[in-house]
């Protein structure tokens, strides 16, 4: 079943069960992953990096779908958060939401574990750490570079067995003690085979979701501590509270401009294209009917409206996300953000007294800008297409000025989907081929991996087992969507949408303001030779760095 999208004035944000929201579902699969967490650092753009944080034992390190959804959730919604950049074209509640039944999944599984680990390992203690000790050994052979390095892991493995099955048939003492020898060196490889069940069960269910989201469908986020059931349930109204607060910051109309990296979230400045000229009255006997850039931009959002249609039924514009923006400049290489607060701000937006003001009055110096922006997200939420447009007077001078921001389609590790573990070996009797031999969905060092870890995945123990094993650093100033974001001119089609948007724009703009002129009382010739030009050269515009100054 389709789902239509829904546009409103503000941020164009995907809703929860429309098939058709690619980047959102293709971030949300993250939290079911089971690769490595290194996967993640392909993803880094010139916008941020991500950092994995090394821990002590390689025995308790994450895999992406654990970290993933562990930073994402203390990032978006733990307590005490800094300010988020908003995700245009995704849903960041939906991801959210994915990571918290992801973690649920995991609980489960973990509490499965945890029981199997107490009842075969801790009361077995001496067996359970000595069989640790053979896997955490194993595992640092079988890390190494040499080829045979598998080989003698699995030797040394082996041989270990043997000798284990040696001492059981002779003990060298009797009674008590004898039978709980024999005991602790069984009982954790019993506690293996059933763990290893328990794992496998929910590898299965978890690389269901992922290639579920992976295939369009919405599977649902199953995510019942956010839905307080009596008044007394706090830490559910808390999280209730922190999805709520989300969702508020996505549609805020503050963004930020960091320099050569562009406004965060909305791509660098691929293009610009000024109009100034003088005002100069149409009758030299009569003065300039008073009008402020507010007037200016009210009559262009006006007609951006109408974008969407057309003299021709040629099927053309969507119908944009048209919004008043106020960017701050931050540093290049900023690490957090700080959004505009006080009696001017309710809710994240800035209000639109504040916002005329600021159009009117700061347009030299210090102090935030404003900008009209048209935005557009295509291709499923891939692509992100913003216009935006500034209107400045100094002195007799009036500028209108229209700049192009794009931001790419999600990295492509988040596009792939599950597949099935296998490996590729020499035929025994033709060497010189070879075939590919399924793998166990869950092999044996998993298994002893998420059994150690399980005891330690409750949320107070986390800082301990981040500690032990690791943990996923997100870049900052942090935004799902630009975090992992590719260019899209390696894309041809999504390039073409990018540049073609830009000339009905500018069109647009120009006739916009050049009506307000001349209801003011503006000789309007000199605008419409420089509006006339700037139409012919925006015919073939190509994207270029224009953040970066060449000085």
């Amino acid at each position: 079943m389709t789902v239509e999208i829904g546009y409103e004035d503000g941020p164009q944000v995907p809703r929860t069960g429309d098939e058709s929201q690619k980047a959102t579902f293709a971030l949300a699969s993250a939290a079911y992953r089971d690769n490595e967490v290194t996967e993640i650092l392909k993803a880094n753009n010139d916008w941020h990096e991500s950092t994995v944080k090394a821990g002590k034992f390689k025995l308790f390190r994450p895999n992406l779908g654990e970290a993933f959804s562990q930073a994402v959730i203390g990032r978006m919604i733990g307590p005490g958060r800094g300010a988020l950049i908003q995700s245009f074209g995704v849903a960041p509640n939906v991801v959210v939401e994915h990571c918290l039944a992801a973690n649920r999944i995991r609980r489960e599984r973990d509490n499965k574990l945890a029981a199997a680990t107490v009842l075969c390992g801790v009361i077995f203690l001496p067996g359970f750490l000595l069989w640790l000790i053979i896997f955490q050994l194993r595992t640092s052979v079988a890390k190494r570079d040499d080829r045979r390095a598998g080989t003698i892991a699995t030797v040394l493995l082996f041989a270990v067995g043997a000798l284990v099955v040696l001492f059981l048939l002779k003990m060298p003492f009797s009674g008590f003690w004898a039978w709980y020898v024999r005991a602790a060196l069984i009982a954790p490889v019993v506690g293996w085979f059933w763990a290893k069940r328990i794992c496998e069960s929910t590898a299965k269910d978890l690389r269901a979701r992922w290639s579920s989201l992976q295939g369009g469908s919405s599977i649902g986020a199953r995510v019942p501590e956010a839905v307080p059931s009596s008044p007394g349930q706090t830490p559910a109204e808390q999280l209730r509270q922190s999805l709520r607060k989300l969702s508020a910051e996505q549609q805020s109309n503050s963004v930020f401009y960091a320099g050569p990296k562009g406004i965060l979230g909305m791509g660098t400045r691929w293009g610009s294209w000024q109009l100034a000229e003088d005002l100069v009255p149409l009758d030299s006997d009569r003065e300039i009917h008073p009008f402020r850039s507010w007037d200016v931009i009210r009559s262009i959002h006006d007609q951006l409206r109408l974008l969407e249609r057309g003299p021709l039924h040629t099927g053309g514009f969507p119908k944009p996300s048209v919004r008043h923006w106020i960017v701050t400049p931050i540093a290049e290489n900023a690490k957090s953000v700080s959004r505009p607060e006080g009696t001017d701000v309710e809710n994240f937006q800035v209000r639109q007294h504040a916002i005329q003001e600021i159009c009117n009055n700061q347009q030299f110096g210090g102090g935030d800008r404003h900008y009209l922006g048209v935005q557009w997200a295509l291709w499923d939420g891939q692509l992100i297409i913003t216009m935006l447009i500034t209107v400045t007077v100094l002195h007799e001078t009036l500028r209108i000025e229209v700049t192009g921001h794009a931001l790419g389609p999600v990295h492509s590790l988040f596009t792939t989907g599950p597949s099935a573990p296998s490996k590729t070996v020499t035929k025994s009797f033709k060497p010189w081929e070879t075939r590919s031999v399924s793998l166990p969905l869950v092999d044996t060092d998993e298994v002893v991996r998420l059994a150690v870890r399980a005891p330690l995945t409750h949320p107070r123990a986390m800082p301990a087992l981040n500690w032990l094993g690791g943990s996923l650093a997100l870049p900052e100033p942090f935004g799902l969507r630009h975090a992992w974001a590719d260019k899209p001119w390696r894309h041809r089609f999504m390039a073409d949408d990018a540049l073609r948007a830009a000339t009905p724009v500018l069109r647009v703009v120009h006739g916009a303001a050049i009506r307000v002129l001349k209801e003011n009382g503006v000789d309007t010739e000199k605008f419409g030779a420089r509006s006339s030009f700037l139409s012919g050269a925006v015919q073939d515009p190509s994207p270029r760095k224009a953040d970066v100054y060449d000085a």
